[in-house]
């Protein structure tokens, strides 16, 4: 952790921003262009929503406790003891089944340049937050890790964060998909997950520990997370399509 620092305001970066979403499209597993991406774009948005965390009484406890969640997502025993079904368990066979590591996105992050998201500050620490809750969201909100459902995570993450960012990577991937001709509703999948992110419950400001207890369905059900429908429409081969384009 470096350390206290008094952040100073970032600067929009848009073409930094266009030539990291080529790169992204050009290779989905480049996780890192992701992070250009939301730095290059982030402006006010990660002060706007600290401050909305501030403003509720559950996302002021979380705001205060500064529980870092990769430290505890890393934790697979700590995973292993919440019950079959709960949201933990569905995060853990998440996980397993890919291979992921909560370190690993953490490491992505920290290879942009420019980026003080290990601060000491509080901004940087909600910052931590948003990245290391991406798994968790999947998990809610039903989408898996290929182009199409991660394009759909982003979108359904615009507006619960208002980071222009992951609009402008959703609209990206959209349009790929357009150009790709599937037959399939892939552009509509991705607005569908925008719609839901706006009709969710705010995600950011929840207690993940508590949360992760909760059986999956009931807690979908309580945070207004409606199945993706028109995701699950595109067959699985059909999610990667723009991959293979060119």
């Amino acid at each position: 952790m470096s350390p206290p620092t008094r952040l100073k305001p970032r600067r929009v970066q848009p073409v930094r921003a266009w030539r990291a979403l080529r790169r992204l499209i050009a290779d989905k597993e480049d996780t890192t262009q992701v992070f250009e991406i939301m730095n290059a774009l982030a402006g006010g948005s990660v002060r706007r929503g600290y401050q909305q965390m501030l403003d509720q009484a559950d996302g002021g406890r979380q705001a205060f406790l500064m529980t870092e969640l990769a430290d505890r997502l890393q934790d697979k025993d700590w995973l292993r003891a919440f019950p079959e079904g709960s949201v933990g368990r569905a995060y853990l066979a998440f996980i397993e089944e890919r291979n992921f590591s909560a370190y690993g996105l953490a490491d992505e992050s920290r290879k942009v340049a420019d980026t003080d998201i290990e601060a000491a500050h509080p901004h940087a620490w909600y910052a931590r937050r948003l990245r290391d809750v991406h798994d968790i969201w999947h998990v809610l909100t039903g989408y898996r890790t290929d182009a199409l459902g991660e394009a759909c995570v982003v979108a359904f993450s615009l507006p619960q964060t208002r980071s222009p960012g992951f609009g402008v990577i959703a609209a990206g991937v959209a349009v790929e998909f357009v150009r790709a001709k599937t037959g399939y509703p892939c552009a509509r999948a991705i607005l569908q997950a925008w719609v839901r992110g706006r009709r969710a419950a705010w995600l950011p400001g929840l207690d993940y520990e508590a949360l992760f207890a909760e059986p999956l369905d009931s807690a979908r059900a309580r945070l207004n997370l409606t199945a993706p429908t028109v995701y699950e429409r595109v067959p699985v081969e059909a999610r990667n399509a723009y991959g293979r384009m060119g």
